[in-house]
């Protein structure tokens, strides 16, 4: 689950200096999540699979 693959991808191996830079490097890392992390079932990221789908249909 997304949480999980958080925690370990980026929670338990970065350090940040403030609550600020937290919230910063979240962002970072939930837009790479979603638009440039590859998933293996899908082989491809969950917003190509998103615009792929509603042109599909």
């Amino acid at each position: 689950n997304f949480f999980g693959i958080m925690k370990s991808e980026f929670l338990y191996i970065k350090e940040f200096e403030n609550v600020e830079h937290f919230k910063i490097e979240l962002e970072k890392y939930i837009d790479y999540y979603n638009t440039k992390r590859i998933k293996a079932k899908l082989k491809m990221s969950p917003v190509q699979y998103r615009t792929h789908f509603y042109q599909a249909a």
